[in-house]
């Protein structure tokens, strides 16, 4: 198909991208900050303009079809470009205000930012903070952020990192959980204990086998996505879980289940791309959390 010969609106193509992306209209009128309808009526006006069908309803949502699927390869280049275009746009304002899309887990964005995000609104009045809240990566090269803060060293080459410094967890529990189910009196007692999931399970059992600890898949009875899921669950008595100092030392209803056992460090990056840094307001974002966060890992060093 000549796709070259056709003449549409770059609304209606973004909608596309975000539907094919999301896999629902629903899904794409919440990334692109609009209204399901309005999706519903893009799609179809460009389905229109191309005269092709290019996605098609399902019991889990839209799925491309053939000629969808061929437009999404121009498309996504297409998108790449509009990006690269706003960087440019961005490097020309020198003005510190606007808006930072900033993409932290859920542990981070509901445990650590709401006590550092206030003294940036008192120094920046003019910015506007959009955190987005995933435990997946998201890409930054179409502008899915501006910042993102992870817990692993970034491999993408073309970003700016920074390692800021390091925190530290350990195995928690609520006290009641305890007094109900005894406290451990040895790391090999620890794994008579009941555990509530983490993402990577398989990565803790590892870790808690070289402590001596034998762990198995049947200790976790519940198995959350949501790191603060897991932070509730712990805190009303469900079992115990590896959890950030940052939390379990400041909640007197937890307590650590085996005193003597070795802290779990792991690391904070910041992250944003080559081009996004020379813009005055990331990176003015980007100075502040590596300031505020580095401060946090220093204190808990």
């Amino acid at each position: 198909m000549n796709w070259q010969a056709i003449s549409f609106d770059w609304n209606q193509l973004r909608a596309f991208l975000a539907t094919a992306k999301e896999g629902s209209f629903s899904a794409a009128a919440r990334v692109l900050n609009t209204t399901q309808p309005t999706i519903s009526r893009q799609l179809s006006a460009l389905e229109a303009s191309l005269g092709v069908s290019l996605l098609e309803s399902n019991v889990r949502g839209q799925t491309l079809t053939a000629a969808g699927q061929e437009l999404l390869d121009h498309a996504q280049m297409m998108g790449e470009a509009a990006t690269l275009i706003s960087m440019v746009a961005d490097r020309q304002s020198q003005e510190v205000s606007g808006e930072v899309v900033l993409a932290a887990t859920d542990l981070m964005s509901a445990a650590i930012l709401p006590g550092i995000l206030s003294s940036l609104r008192e120094s920046a009045p003019g910015i506007t903070i959009r955190i987005k809240e995933s435990n997946n990566i998201l890409n930054l090269m179409r502008r899915e952020a501006d910042i993102s803060i992870r817990h692993m060293q970034p491999t993408e080459p073309e970003h700016i990192t920074r390692h800021v410094g390091d925190l530290r967890a350990n195995l928690y529990a609520s006290c009641a959980y305890l007094d109900k189910e005894g406290r451990p009196r040895s790391l090999r007692e620890v794994a008579d204990h009941t555990f509530i999931g983490v993402p990577d399970p398989e990565h803790l059992i590892a870790s808690m086998h070289n402590l001596g600890i034998p762990l198995r898949a049947e200790n976790f009875a519940i198995q959350p996505d949501s790191s603060m899921v897991t932070w509730e669950m712990v805190k009303v008595g469900h079992g115990v879980s590896m959890l950030p100092e940052v939390l379990g030392e400041v909640e007197p209803m937890v307590e650590k289940v085996f005193a003597e056992a070795p802290s779990f460090e792991y690391p904070i990056w910041l992250v944003t791309h080559k081009e996004l840094q020379t813009s005055p307001r990331i990176r003015a974002v980007f100075d502040f959390l590596a300031n505020q966060l580095g401060e946090i890992a220093r204190i808990r060093s």
